[in-house]
Order: structure tokens, then C-alpha cells, then sequence
């Protein structure tokens, strides 16, 4: 008895067979696309640190590149290939030369890079020096088009204490945790760690992870002796970024998150250096 055929069985592709190129098909509506890329991919990275050990975390990373008129569409393999060839030791040059590399794999005008985690930093207690891990948000961003821009974005928590309400109250103040972020351009090396010491200095306190009753009590009464509004937040940690000569450009923002209003306070400051 005779084997049965099976009919519209797929033909089985292997690296070496010619395969249609859909995207790279010319495209008739005339319309460029500023970005097209992956987004929100979850990714294992390794950080350097100013002591030498390296940090792992995870990322969510989104990278674009410009796609002209008359192409149909991108490749979007190639973002990750070219992901999986950087993704030991990330630096701020790494992610600038990513960039580059994208532009070229995908013979793009332009290209955009965007890498956001958590980063730890460990920080021993005011008094107890019990030490503990605390986390901070962390993006690198860049873009290349002939010309390669790099800002690094830093956001800490800290606490704030009112110098109003110290002042009209008979005893204690309101105080409230308040998140201060920093985008930066730099030339040089810069830390994460000195733009999270700039930050953490400008509030009323610093927060730790781990507080014994001696360190809460110092915190406690830090905070009551150096009462800031947001605004005496930005404006001091725009002094401090004015001082660091390896940063050129920054926007500092606080957002004051309220312990008795229905909403919060906020500030910012833009400033280029460059241009001063």
C-alpha cells in the first residue's frame, strides 16, 4: 500500500535560500517616519561603578531609528542584535556608539536610544552606619544624526520639611518625602553617584533604607533645621550643578509630594551652560 502524500507542505527555509525583503520594498505614500523601532524591551545590563565592581540590573529599553518615504519598513532584528553586542558594561560612550551602530545597520539619518533602570547604591546609616541598598531611577538617553547628544536623567528621593510651617506653628512642622530628578549633559566622566550626592544635599534630608531609633532621631531633627520650599530645592541643587565644570547643560526638577494638601509642589530649572 502506498504512502499517502501530503499536499501544501511548506518548503523549509535555511540561511542560504533566497528569502523576499518586504521591508525594504519602496513604499508610495511619500511619508518619512520620524521613529520606528522596538519599545519597552526588558533587558538584563551590566553597569560599571566608581569602585570597580561591576552591577547588574534590568532595563527597559526602546531604540528607533528615522525611516525615509520610499521604504516600506525597518528591520526590526537588527535593534536587538545590535543590543545583544552592547549590553556588557553599559557606559554613556556604549550607549553613543550603539546609537552610531543602529544608524549604520539600518542606514538611517538618525537614531534613538533610551535605556531606564533602577540603580543601588549603598549608604550606611547617619549614626548606626547600618548599611542598606538604596534604589534610584536612572535613564540614558541618546541620539545620533551626524551629531551625538547624550543626557543622563537621575531621580532620588529625599524629605523636605516647610519653613512655613516652622515658623507659624507653635511646635513641629509638616514635612513630606519629595522625588528630585536631574538631566544632564556632560563632558568627562560623571557618576551616577555624584549627581545623586548633589540631589540628596539640596533637600531637607536625606532618606536611608534602614533607620535605627538613633538614626531617626538624627533625621528627624536634620530635616527640622534645614526647612526647604521646593524652591529653595532646585535652586540649591542648580548652584551645586553650576559648580561642576564637567556639566554643561542640565534641567533640575523637584516635586514635593504634600503631607497636608490634595496636591504638590513643584519647581524647575533649565540652564546651558554653553550658552552663558
Amino acid at each position: 500500500m502506498n504512502a499517502p502524500t501530503v499536499r501544501g507542505t511548506p518548503a523549509v527555509a535555511t540561511l542560504e535560500s533566497p528569502m523576499a525583503d518586504v521591508q525594504s520594498l519602496a513604499d508610495s505614500r511619500r511619508l518619512p517616519i520620524d521613529k520606528v523601532g522596538v519599545k519597552n524591551v526588558v533587558y538584563p545590563i551590566t553597569l560599571r561603578t566608581p569602585c570597580g565592581k561591576p552591577q547588574t540590573t534590568v532595563a527597559t529599553i526602546d531604540m528607533y531609528v528615522s525611516l525615509p518615504h520610499d521604504r516600506k519598513g525597518t528591520h526590526m532584528s537588527r535593534f536587538l542584535e545590535a543590543l545583544n553586542e552592547h549590553r556588557d558594561c553599559i557606559r554613556p560612550e556604549q550607549i553613543i556608539t550603539m546609537c552610531q551602530d543602529l544608524r549604520e545597520r539600518l542606514d538611517a539619518k538618525e537614531a534613538h536610544v533610551r535605556v531606564e533602570f533602577t540603580y543601588f547604591i549603598e549608604k550606611l546609616a547617619p549614626v548606626s552606619k547600618q548599611p542598606g541598598l538604596m534604589d534610584y531611577r536612572v535613564t540614558f538617553e541618546c541620539a545620533s544624526n551626524g551629531f551625538d547628544d547624550f543626557v543622563m536623567k537621575v531621580a532620588a528621593p529625599a524629605a523636605s520639611l516647610c519653613p512655613c510651617s516652622k515658623e507659624i506653628s507653635r511646635y513641629g512642622a509638616h514635612n513630606q518625602r519629595c522625588e528630585i530628578t536631574a538631566e544632564v549633559r556632560f563632558q568627562g566622566q560623571l557618576w551616577i553617584e555624584d549627581v545623586v550626592g548633589i540631589l540628596e544635599k539640596a533637600a531637607s534630608s536625606e532618606l536611608y533604607s534602614i533607620l535605627k531609633r538613633p538614626d531617626e532621631k538624627f533625621v528627624t531633627e536634620a530635616a527640622y533645621e534645614s526647612p526647604k520650599f521646593v524652591e529653595d530645592i532646585v535652586r540649591d541643587a542648580a548652584t551645586a550643578l553650576n559648580r561642576d565644570d564637567r556639566i554643561v547643560w542640565y534641567r533640575v526638577r523637584s516635586e514635593n509630594f504634600e503631607s497636608i494638601h490634595n496636591h504638590n509642589a513643584y519647581a524647575e530649572i533649565t540652564r546651558d551652560k554653553r550658552s552663558t
